[in-house]
């Protein structure tokens, strides 16, 4: 049997790559010497969220799943072919010298995806979130070398980013797994029952609950505002501009849109102008 045969017996592979994304991972800004790690911390990332995001596997055996992918990153197990993404990212972090932290949160995470279908306020969403996604800015900095003093900075980022996912997909999670991010409490206090996310479109209810959120990840984005002028990484700095400045847009664009009635993306000219806009902007005030 072929490497790929046996990866697919616990892979399930969405069709969903860097152009999916709303924001770059990896792009040309990014040095060309640790682009390959980059590439390879998202190959693994994608992996495990998949196996997580999958409605067709069972909640044990997802937690099975990422259970081996985590011997994997901790050198457990060093030779089932059915884990080689995990294999090269452990081979990855040995030979930058990044810890493999980031990924057992983020392995953390998607086995809490696997059997928490509900958040009962924005605390607890958040501190998903830390796992979920404040991992993968966090490694960025410590692959760029940059100080854990911009931790605080890059969660924040990393988090809106995460929330602005859940609000695009609320729908959708909901529908496939079950499963709300949109806090419960802030919910009841508008009277709404979590049906109401099949709805053709958002009532004036949802649609306040949405708004506090996108005011609370606007609180998150105007603490991330200084992490590019703090980065020493100049390239990094303008990858980490080119982001912000898309989250900012996409937030915006989310208070004027129905995430139930549509799907709300940024248009190929609006991302393209907002990376670079935010590319620029950081050289500016570096």
């Amino acid at each position: 049997m072929s490497n790929i045969s046996f990866s697919a017996a616990v892979e399930t592979p969405s069709g969903k790559d860097e152009s999916y994304e709303n924001f770059p991972v990896g792009s040309w800004l990014i040095s060309g010497r640790l682009r390959p790690h980059i590439t390879t911390f998202y190959g693994f990332a994608r992996t495990i969220d998949d196996i997580a995001d999958s409605s067709a596997i069972e909640a044990h055996e997802k937690i099975d799943r990422l259970s081996g992918f985590e011997n994997a990153i901790l050198g457990k197990d060093k030779t089932s072919l059915k884990f080689s993404k995990a294999h090269l990212m452990r081979q990855s972090l040995e030979e930058t010298g990044v810890t493999n932290q980031h990924c057992i949160d983020l392995i953390s995470a998607f086995k809490q995806d696997a059997t928490k279908l509900r958040y009962d306020d924005w605390d607890e969403l958040i501190d998903y979130c830390q796992l979920s996604a404040a991992p993968v800015g966090r490694y960025l900095l410590d692959l760029h070398g940059e100080t854990i003093e911009n931790y605080d900075a890059s969660d924040a980022l990393c988090n809106a980013l995460q929330v602005l996912n859940h609000l695009q997909d609320c729908k959708e999670d909901y529908l496939t797994l079950n499963r709300v991010y949109l806090p419960l409490d802030w919910m009841r206090d508008n009277g709404l029952e979590i049906e109401s996310l099949n709805a053709p479109y958002c009532v004036p209810e949802l649609k306040s609950v949405i708004f506090r959120m996108l005011d609370s990840t606007a609180d998150l984005l105007g603490r991330a505002d200084k992490l590019p002028r703090r980065l020493s990484n100049k390239r990094l700095a303008m990858e980490t501009g080119a982001i912000l400045n898309i989250a900012i847009t996409l937030e915006r664009k989310l208070r004027k849109r129905d995430p139930l009635a549509e799907s709300v993306n940024l248009a190929k000219s609006q991302y393209v102008l907002g990376c670079l806009i935010g590319a620029f902007k950081s050289l500016l005030v570096a």
